[in-house]
């Protein structure tokens, strides 16, 4: 990966962090940097169109990773939405686009949808949503146990394709979810089911226990045992 392409990713996770997951306060001394100003202002603007046409949307992926925990690494803004919905966003310019996704832009923004055809995409926007206020507006975004699911169902697929580099990160979301917040993964697990193979959720069910004992390996070194 070029350092221009790294010097971005960590500039818009730094910009994204947590100082947007609350309101902000201006002053006289809160000068925001122009490029930062834009990004913020693109987000709220995309937000706010959503919004203003009524859509039901879920925010995933990194950027509601940055809700949770602290220095995930991100550039685009992930959203669970219907066709119908992404129709009424001509603003977004789509680029690609198959039966589950479809990437896309918002000005400079980089966009990618999950769509609601996809049952458990659907589940995860109806049932494991909640509401956090992102710069000047309140944002719908996946609970810890939606995002934990959305990463689950898609570890097989990357398997598959042996892309370990979204493997690694993946399993480290997991990670960082279940050791900053310790959500009950069993009923995660039922509810994937439908969803995925058995032998599949025998895997999951694997990495998901490999996980927990490197969370244990932490938890014993922060008590010094």
């Amino acid at each position: 990966m070029p350092l221009a392409d790294v010097a971005e990713i960590l500039y818009a996770a730094n910009v994204l962090g947590s100082r947007a997951w609350r309101p902000r306060i201006d002053s006289e001394d809160d000068v925001i940097p122009q490029n930062e100003e834009t990004l913020r202002r693109d987000l709220i603007d995309l937000f706010s169109l959503i919004h203003s046409r009524q859509l039901a949307y879920l925010l995933v992926g990194g950027v509601a990773m940055l809700t949770y925990v602290e220095g995930r690494n991100t550039k685009d803004v992930d959203l669970v939405l219907s066709i119908d919905s992404l129709k009424q966003l001509p603003e977004v310019t789509i680029s690609d686009r198959n039966r589950d996704f479809a990437r896309g832009k918002f000005r400079d923004l980089r966009v990618d949808v999950l769509f609601t055809t996809n049952p458990l995409f659907k589940l995860v926007q109806e049932q494991y949503a909640t509401t956090h206020r992102f710069l000047e507006t309140d944002v719908r975004c996946a609970t810890v146990e939606g995002l934990i699911l959305l990463k689950l169902y898609a570890l097989p697929a990357l398997y598959l394709q042996g892309d370990g580099q979204q493997i690694g990160l993946y399993e480290g979301d997991i990670f960082l979810l279940l050791e900053r917040h310790r959500p009950n993964l069993a009923p995660l697990f039922d509810v994937l089911k439908p969803y995925v193979g058995e032998d599949q959720i025998a895997e999951l069910k694997n990495i998901a226990t490999d996980i927990q004992r490197r969370i244990e390996r932490v938890d014993r070194a922060k008590k010094g045992t």
